[in-house]
């Protein structure tokens, strides 16, 4: 059995979708869907600049758009449907596309309100997240206990969680955490994703979800907030509003989708982030991305 994955933001990157653009036909229908939804959009991804595509408004849509357009030429290549997908954060809405749960052209509007939502939702400067290192969750939970304004925000594999809130909060943890013998890196982001702080965002978005059609994913999508799989539309228009405030639970996802039979690991879209994670969370399993025609072609037989 194969999944299919799809990256969130961070994975995006000046060139991203030239290559799916020039050489297969499906992925250069989907980006041209794309750019009639948000006109500048392929030529953003194409051009840059670096500054203005690493926007989380402009970020979130042009990964979708890749993400689904690999999606695309895997399929047109004559790859098999998967047996379920999963996407982290913003490749959750990927996954859903790629199942049909939302058409494609709503969901790249939802996605640019929804970076736009949660960037607004704290002011620049006075968010922080940062990757903690070699360091197991319990030991991360026990020195943020009594912190206020931080939180766990992704469980990414065994050996890295993301802790997010305000900026003077993050900053305590880590000393805390480096008193630990933890390694932490602060991320180039403008917000506390994946935060309580996040919550005005979600509210906003929630009335613009509320408007959109969700049918029934052809199969079945995992869910950042739950692990499990989401088979109806309804819990994936609830669980889409959830995962903004709540921690991305990658590991869970991962090991779910392997006790469901998966063996094979597609990462569809710019990178290979998902495909190093899921290599660090299981062992003798196939992981591979998928971001060119011709590596479409070859996942495909």
């Amino acid at each position: 059995m194969r999944a299919a994955l799809f990256p969130g933001q961070g994975s995006q990157a000046v060139g991203m979708g030239r290559a799916l653009y020039e050489g297969s036909a499906a992925a250069r229908e989907v980006l041209e869907r794309a750019e009639a939804v948000l006109p500048g959009l392929l030529e953003l991804m194409f051009e840059g600049p670096e500054e203005t595509l690493t926007l989380t408004e402009n970020a979130q849509p042009a990964l979708l758009a890749v993400g689904y357009a690999a999606y695309a030429a895997y399929r047109e290549a004559g790859g098999p449907e998967p047996a379920a997908a999963a996407g982290h954060s913003l490749g959750e809405w990927t996954a859903h596309v790629a199942a049909g749960t939302l058409a494609l052209e709503d969901a790249l509007r939802l996605v640019r309100l929804r970076g736009r939502y949660m960037q607004e939702a704290v002011p620049v400067g006075e968010g922080a997240m940062a990757a903690v290192l070699k360091l197991p969750l319990d030991a991360i939970e026990e020195a943020l206990q009594g912190l206020e304004g931080v939180w766990v925000a992704n469980l990414n594999t065994p050996a890295q969680t993301v802790i997010s809130g305000r900026r003077e909060a993050v900053e305590e943890a880590a000393r805390r955490l480096k008193e630990k013998r933890a390694r932490v890196v602060f991320l180039n982001v403008s917000a506390p994703f994946h935060t309580p702080l996040m919550a005005p965002a979600a509210e906003k978005l929630a009335g613009e979800v509320a408007a959109v059609s969700f049918r029934d994913p052809a199969f079945p999508v995992y869910a950042n907030v739950t692990a499990r799989p989401v088979t109806q539309g309804e819990e994936a228009r609830r669980l889409l509003i959830e995962q903004i405030t709540a921690p991305v639970r990658w590991v869970e996802v991962t090991q779910a989708l392997y006790g469901a039979g998966v063996r094979t690991f597609l990462e569809f879209g710019v990178g290979n982030v998902l495909t190093g994670m899921v290599r660090r969370i299981l062992e003798g399993v196939r992981a591979q991305p998928v971001t060119a025609p011709e590596e479409a072609r070859e996942v495909a037989e």
